[in-house]
This record gives structure tokens, sequence and C-alpha cells, in this order.
């Protein structure tokens, strides 16, 4: 059963999280590399309720981070897409694949799709992602998306001694840089 929107790119199917998909959020969530900027790496259980807080959010905000699809092989990518838990620093674009699904641009490809969603139908005058000052691959995935460093925020706990930067454009900003993409 499909809970919210079915967003199609010419490699990626993003839809809300369905129990299916768990599993494989679950081996992510072992994952330590991915999770290193992801709030760590976690067994089952905790994943678990990560995964219902994420799924929760589509009923309670009418938004949150779809599952990202492989449309050749129906596999579980990763999850990205719009975040506002409550105390965040802002509306967030966040993303996070699968260590096998690394470095074939599904972020970058998910992430525009995402942003248009938040522009578009959500009607969000701005976008941010919270990065890390470390992870320099998603501050590199921010920068192509066309997001500048706006400087140090905080989250609320429990990640509040995480270090974390801003990354933002303008919903403007964002309409301008999409028409350099070709996806």
């Amino acid at each position: 059963m499909l809970n919210g929107p079915l967003l199609v790119t010419e490699r990626l199917i993003l839809r809300p999280p369905a129990a299916e998909d768990f599993d494989a959020f679950a081996e992510m969530c072992a994952e330590p590399e991915t999770m290193t900027y992801l709030g760590g790496a976690c067994p089952r259980a905790q994943a678990w309720r990560h995964w219902s807080t994420i799924a929760g959010a589509w009923h309670i905000r009418g938004f949150s981070m779809f599952s990202v699809i492989e449309r050749d092989t129906g596999e579980w990518v990763g999850r990205l897409g719009p975040w506002q838990p409550d105390g965040w620093p802002g509306p967030e674009i966040a993303y996070g694949v699968r260590a096998k699904f690394a470095g074939r641009g599904y972020a970058f490809e998910g992430a525009i799709a995402a942003c248009d969603f938040a522009v578009e139908f959500l009607k969000w005058n701005e976008l941010m992602h919270s990065i890390d000052p470390a992870n320099s691959r998603s501050q590199a995935l921010a920068r192509r998306l066309g997001a500048t460093n706006s400087g140090p925020t905080r989250l609320p706990a429990p990640f509040q001694d995480a270090p974390v930067d801003a990354w933002t454009q303008s919903a403007d900003h964002w309409r301008a840089k999409r028409k350099e993409f070709r996806l």
C-alpha cells in the first residue's frame, strides 16, 4: 500500500517506506562506514525505531524521507528526502545510501527529485542539508546541488553535541540551479 507520493527518476523510484524495505534499512544501519555521519551504526532493534520514526513522519508531518529503490533490480538503495523532526534547525533534504550503492550518483539523482518535491509540492522557501564538517562526501553533494555552507547549527538531543553545519540555498536559487541538471 502506498501512503504518499511516488517519484520516478531515470534509475530510481522514491516512495514512502514499506515493511519490505526494513531488512535492507537494518543492514544499512549496521554499516559502520555508511553510518559514520548518520548517528552511528546500530543494531536491528534500534534501526527499527529509526525506521518507524521515518515512516511515522509521513503521517504526522505529511512528508518524510523516501525509500529509494533501484528501478532495474527493485533493490532498496537508501533513504533520502524531506526531513524535519521536532527541534530540527530547519526543513532539510537528507540523504544516505547503502555502501553497495555508494559512488553511483544515486544520492544526487534522488536528491534532485526530493529538492523538486520540497520546493514545488511542499512549497519550502529554503533547502538545507545538515552536514558534519568532516563529511567531505556529503559536502561535495550539497555543493553539487547548489547549496553553500551557512555555518554551524545545532541539532536537538540526542545529537546536540554533534558538530554540524547548515548547507543552504533558497528555493529560487534551487530553481535556477535545477536548470543545469540533465536528469
